[in-house]
């Protein structure tokens, strides 16, 4: 790997440094982050690594290593080869489509200029990848959303959306995981829980997972 595609590195105060992928964004980028994330696990002094959106942030004890120290061993992990993602699983999700729990699905399809059976075609044939868990526990950013499904967020968020509903937020797919606040435009609804604060792991689904949405029903 070239040396000027290093990943940029800005400091989180005191404990903690983001590193921030300049490769392409796509598959082999974020499968950097989850490889770096992985080793970084086993250095001393990190206490945690976060993948995000190509981007890595790591969480150290400054009394047992130093940002500097980091940043050499981060660079040279970043140019060797990633490894095969181990543990990673398919989960499918039964989800009916419209209705109450989709409200913007016919939007959808007119933004999209397809039938609503198009939309859910299109979305339920799609295999997606797990990138990273944000925005509210158990919540999974999902990328391979067919380009002609990408549509931008609403511009009034609503203030109380069930967990469980099936969105779409510009080029990414995802289930929102706990009743909150969400400006996606929501298609859906499945009965899978994504997380439990009592269960090993807590979250349902993991960096690198891979997801399919299995249409069991669309209410019109």
């Amino acid at each position: 790997m070239r040396t000027d595609r290093l990943p940029r590195v800005s400091p989180l105060g005191c404990s903690a440094l983001l590193f921030e992928a300049q490769e392409d964004f796509g598959d082999a980028a974020q499968q950097r982050v989850w490889h770096v994330a992985e080793m970084a696990k086993t250095w001393p002094g990190v206490c945690e690594t976060v993948p995000g959106m190509n981007n890595l942030m790591v969480v150290f004890d400054p009394d047992a290593t130093s940002a500097q120290m980091l940043v050499r061993e981060v660079h040279t992990a970043w140019q060797s080869e990633p490894r095969p993602t181990t543990g990673a699983k398919l989960v499918e999700l039964p989800v009916i489509y419209g209705g109450a729990g989709g409200p913007d699905l016919a939007a959808l399809a007119d933004h999209a200029g397809l039938d609503v059976d198009a939309v859910v075609r299109l979305h339920s044939e799609a295999l997606y990848t797990v990138y990273f868990l944000g925005a509210h526990p158990g919540f999974a950013y999902l990328a391979g959303l067919d380009p002609q499904l990408h549509a931008p967020r609403r511009s009034e968020p609503r203030l109380q959306v069930a967990a469980g509903t099936v969105a779409i937020g510009g080029m990414q797919a995802g289930v929102i995981a706990q009743t909150t606040p969400s400006g996606w435009q929501l298609i859906g609804r499945t009965e899978q829980s994504f997380f439990d604060p009592a269960a090993e792991p807590p979250s349902l689904l993991a960096a690198g997972d891979s997801v399919r949405f299995r249409p069991i029903g669309i209410e019109r």
